[in-house]
Formats: structure tokens, sequence, C-alpha cells
């Protein structure tokens, strides 16, 4: 199952659920099931190089200044 982000149309609350595609998940803190999905970036994954890149741009400190947090790595 994938994985999605939702927010709670209640009480505003952001999510992340396993959903099947057709599943209306529950908001955890209120519970009401008026929620929506979220569009969210995919993950990033390099294959074989061990070596994470950051996606569309987002993180260009400059070198020796990484601060994004998503472990990405500067040349």
């Amino acid at each position: 199952m994938p994985m999605f982000d939702f927010r709670c149309r209640k009480c505003g609350h952001q999510f992340e659920e396993l959903v099947g595609r057709q599943e209306i998940p529950s908001c955890p803190t209120c519970q009401d099931k008026n929620v929506e999905k979220l569009v969210s970036a995919p993950a990033g994954h390099v294959a074989g190089g061990g070596r994470s890149l950051p996606v569309m741009g987002a993180c260009s400190p400059p070198p020796g200044q990484h601060t994004c947090g998503t472990g990405c790595r500067h040349a």
C-alpha cells in the first residue's frame, strides 16, 4: 500500500497514512473522515551508488553548510 499525506478539514491536523487507493482514513486527532489528500513530492533514491541527491534542486547550500536535513550530499 502506498503512503499518502492528508489534512483534516475539521481540525487542520496533517498526517501520513498507508492506505489503499480508494480507502479514506480517519484523522488520528479528531477521528473525522473529512480529510483531503495532499500533493507531495516523490522520494528520491539513487540505486547502487549509496549517495543521496537533492530532489528538484530544493537544497543547494554552499559546501560545508549542509542544513536541509534530507540527507543529501553536496560536492
